[in-house]
């Protein structure tokens, strides 16, 4: 999460290019001339110790040798040269490297790895080995050997291929499209993907962030940069590798579901980032990211000079899931004042193919000033009756003309000329018009902005609470599973899987393990007491899918005939099976319920994000069938209905014909369980529940597998190791007892805590918030609040105070760590009526113990002159207050930890 150095890289006063050549085929020679044309303006040097000069720039034989100190050292150079290289840029004091360079190798003994502890002993940065290079538009650096320059805008593209960013380039170049910045980041041997999400989110010239993605190195900190940056910006994908196969074989089912690039879709998704298909969707999303603000709904209307392209336009717009702007009788009313009367007098508006540009501004007029529609798409189709080039020209006036009069918020505008010519293209791209070549680009281009806009809005709602009444036998899940893994076993027998469920309040159907036949009489005869029937299943650590081997009979009704299925069963797994350990057989109560779905839950571990919920339809034939859907945990109800909603099957959870519905809520609470199982215990690697039968009154698992081990730390920090989202840190939960006998319970804060928060802020003084705030604050959005409780605890921690009492919110502190994990800002808010209580002093201290388990080096803040109270305080725990050097009214506030 380190955006240490990243400025002095990308935005360098100086550089140093290392391996420079008067070669005019070589990379270095390449890097220099590209350097030159962008007019880079600060210090430039070249070393080379085979020349004096190179194409009139003079070169030295050394870095010591420079006239300055460079910020930034492009590296060209030999890879057995390039640890050297960064050890004299080091000695120098230099900000970073860029390796262009390839084939340092990998792992222990490498140049690679040579190179990273030189720059590590300096506190340098480096970007790359084996990379394009990177360009800064905006600053007038090129420091690659691309073949073309972007101009400046407002894109950012994080590419770890460098012919997908050359590519990009040129695509740029045709369509007027600009960058704030282009890194290839090669194999990310330091800065990352993640450590550039975290550079552009905060950067103000970048409107939207662009990746291409090959593989993730640390998904945890993946994750938390790129929910941190979706949150402030769009933030687009292409992953290639999407048809690649798992490279393990799956011991359970949801292990099977759980491909790779499902996976990737999950993580993305839950990071809030969209991602595309492919690399001509990623121009389309850079063409209309790059220009226009996402629509608040997902309406769309249609202005066309020729009715077939419409029609194609509107079949595009809801297949993917838009909606044509329904015609109001009022923009018929206008419409019908402007038009000729063969207009189609609905949307797609086709004005005929006749219309001139006089004819398209009044209607293009009408539908801007619809407010049944959230943005217009201009088709048109050149004929010889009417100049595309002047229809094209009088639209751009309009729509700026529009954008002048609507500067808060303006409805995106989107254009599709068919065989335009480049002019035309340039008129429409200047004037910040999203164009495509065909109508089936520019409405997948909407639906970009329509996406974008549900995932900001799915990342920022507020979750429902969680049931007061859920809560499990952690300790005693725990027992079962250690005591699994004390015996050298893989995998749960069914008695312990049915005990490990009911500690977490999942139902299971009554089930026994019976070691012969007689037994399993025994335990039927009991089941037929209670009026049910019974199944039989085969017993064996060694048999997984029972059916497989006809290991399951179902639907016996006497004793007899379970004595008879029971032998047959045990017979033909040791006939199939002769090397199988068997146990007997698993005797259960048939549940028979006409009416209810069939449906699969489990966990799966993932490579790189480590532990996976897995949700969809099931039964025997669940991998044939394939309709699933992943997501990272953890989960809240909210997060679970979503998943859900992914799938076919969650139709079938609504009423139909003559079928109830599931009872509300019941499937997701039970993956919401499952995922509080797998933060509590990550000793279950694998476990799925299949089938689960879900009706209208409730939802009971049928079958089971847990496959059971030492747990796998895949992720650094506290919490679950296994996580790649960190988990809700519960054991921060605190009662405290304060002046008085005033006692509060603390907690850390959740998304759910938005309306508390908006209530909290009524009894807060206007004079507090300007001290806590720095502004007068007049209003709280949505939104703003949002960002407070959207938390991933990877970076940032929040506590929040309530009274035991009255259960309402007195106070809220919280720390947010820099680029490289050492200092944290703090910021503290207390309830105006009820200051003088000790209540900020217990929150500090805690936040101070919350620092230093998390291994900051330093607590920080800035703090009003005026604010008496808190800068007493902080010297009180040890803080040194002084004076902020720039800002005569605010006092830097410092506590070494």
């Amino acid at each position: 999460m380190s955006t240490y150095r990243l400025k002095n890289l990308l935005s360098p006063r100086s550089v140093a290019i290392v391996g420079a050549s008067p070669r005019r085929v070589s990379v270095g020679r390449a890097v220099l001339e590209n350097i030159r044309k962008a007019r880079f303006e600060g210090e430039l040097g070249l070393v080379n110790a085979r020349y004096a000069e190179i194409a009139g720039v003079p070169a030295v034989g050394s870095l010591d040798k420079l006239p300055f100190v460079p910020e930034l050292v492009a590296i060209t150079a030999p890879a057995s040269e390039v640890p050297g290289i960064i050890e004299q840029a080091g000695r120098r004091g230099s900000a970073g490297a860029l390796i262009v360079t390839a084939g340092l190798g990998h792992g222990p003994g490498s140049l690679e790895e040579a190179a990273l502890v030189a720059a590590q002993r300096y506190g340098m940065r480096l970007i790359g080995p084996n990379c394009l290079g990177i360009m800064m538009p905006g600053v007038s650096l090129n420091a690659s050997f691309s073949a073309h320059m972007p101009g400046a805008g407002s894109l950012a593209l994080i590419s770890q291929s460098g012919a997908i960013a050359a590519g990009m380039v040129d695509w740029a170049a045709q369509r007027g499209v600009g960058f704030s910045g282009i890194v290839s980041i090669g194999d990310q041997l330091d800065v990352d993907i993640a450590d550039l999400l975290d550079y552009f989110a905060l950067d103000h010239k970048t409107r939207a962030i662009l990746l291409y993605i090959e593989a993730v190195k640390d998904a945890r900190k993946f994750m938390s940069a790129a929910r941190a940056a979706a949150r402030v910006k769009p933030v687009v994908v292409v992953k290639s590798g999407r048809m690649a196969q798992g490279a393990r074989a799956a011991a359970t089912h949801t292990g099977a579901l759980a491909g790779a690039d499902a996976v990737y879709d999950a993580a993305f998704r839950r990071a809030g980032i969209l991602r595309v298909s492919d690399l001509r969707e990623l121009f389309d999303c850079a063409e209309t990211l790059g220009r226009v603000e996402s629509p608040s709904g997902k309406r769309l209307a249609i202005l066309t000079n020729g009715g077939g392209i419409g029609v194609l336009a509107v079949d595009r717009l809801v297949e993917l899931g838009g909606i044509p702007a329904p015609m109001t009788p009022e923009t018929r009313q206008n419409l019908d004042a402007v038009l000729p009367p063969t207009w189609s007098g609905a949307n797609p508006v086709d004005i005929v193919g006749d219309a001139d540009a006089s004819r398209y501004a009044a209607a293009l007029e009408v539908l801007l000033a619809d407010p049944g529609n959230d943005a217009v798409l201009v088709l048109n189709v050149q004929t010889a009756i009417a100049s595309a080039s002047e229809i094209a020209t009088t639209v751009t006036e309009l729509v700026t003309k529009y954008r002048e009069q609507h500067r808060s918020w303006a409805k995106p505008v989107l254009a599709a000329w068919v065989g335009a010519d480049q002019t035309i293209v340039d008129t429409l791209s200047r004037a910040g018009i999203p164009n495509y070549p065909t109508e089936d680009d520019a409405v997948r281009g909407f639906m970009h902005l329509v996406r974008h806009r549900e995932l900001v809005e799915e990342i920022t709602q507020v979750p429902p609470a969680m049931p007061d009444a859920f809560a499990p036998d952690v300790e005693a899940a725990r027992q079962i599973v250690r005591a699994a893994i004390a015996d050298g076993r893989k995998w749960l027998e069914p008695v312990e899987i049915k005990r490990l469920l009911e500690a977490y309040d999942i139902t299971m159907v009554p089930t026994y393990a019976a070691a012969d036949v007689e037994q399993a009489v025994t335990y039927a005869r009991e089941i037929f007491a209670r009026g049910a029937t019974v199944v039989l299943k085969i017993l064996s650590r060694d048999i997984v899918h029972k059916s497989d081997v006809g290991g399951v009979v179902l639907n016996l009704t006497t004793p007899e005939a379970v004595r008879a299925a029971a032998a047959n069963i045990l017979a033909r797994a040791r006939k199939l099976r002769p090397e199988a350990r068997i146990s007997g057989v698993i005797v259960q109560a048939m549940v028979v319920k006409a009416k209810a779905r069939e449906l699969i839950l489990g966990l799966a571990d993932d490579p790189t994000f480590g532990t996976v919920v897995v949700f969809g339809r099931g039964g025997t034939a669940v991998e044939i069938i394939n309709d699933k859907a992943l997501a990272l945990p953890p989960l809240d109800l909210q997060l679970a209905r979503d998943l859900i909603e992914l799938t076919r099957v969650s139709r079938l959870l609504r009423a139909y014909r003559d079928v109830p519905a599931v009872k509300q809520d019941a499937v997701a609470m039970v993956l919401v369980k499952l995922a509080q199982m797998s933060a509590d215990i990550p000793e279950i690697r694998e476990l799925d529940i299949n089938p689960l039968l879900a009706d209208e009154t409730g939802v009971t698992a049928v079958d089971a597998r847990v496959a059971v081990g030492a747990p796998q730390r895949k992720f650094k920090g506290t919490g679950p190791g296994n996580f790649a989202v960190r988990a809700y840190p519960s054991q921060w939960e605190r009662h405290l007892e304060l002046k008085e006998g005033w006692r509060i319970c603390v907690r850390p804060m959740r998304p759910e805590d938005e309306p508390t928060i908006h209530e909290f802020l009524k009894h807060v003084t206007p004079h507090d918030l300007r001290l806590r705030f720095f502004a007068p604050m007049k209003e709280f959005t949505h939104q703003f609040i949002a960002r407070l409780t959207q938390l991933d605890y990877a970076r940032a921690m929040a506590f929040i105070a309530f009274d035991e009492a009255t259960g309402e919110m007195v106070g809220a502190v919280r720390i947010h760590s820099d680029s490289i994990y050492e200092n944290g800002e703090y910021a503290i808010l207390l309830r105006s009526d009820l200051k003088g209580r000790g209540l900020g002093w217990a929150l500090m201290q805690l936040i101070i113990e919350y620092a230093r388990s998390e291994g900051l080096k330093v607590i920080s803040g800035d703090v009003l002159q005026e604010n008496i109270l808190m800068l007493d305080m902080c010297r009180q725990l040890g803080f040194e207050v002084k004076p902020d050097p720039v800002e005569p009214d605010i006092c830097d506030v410092r506590l070494k930890l």
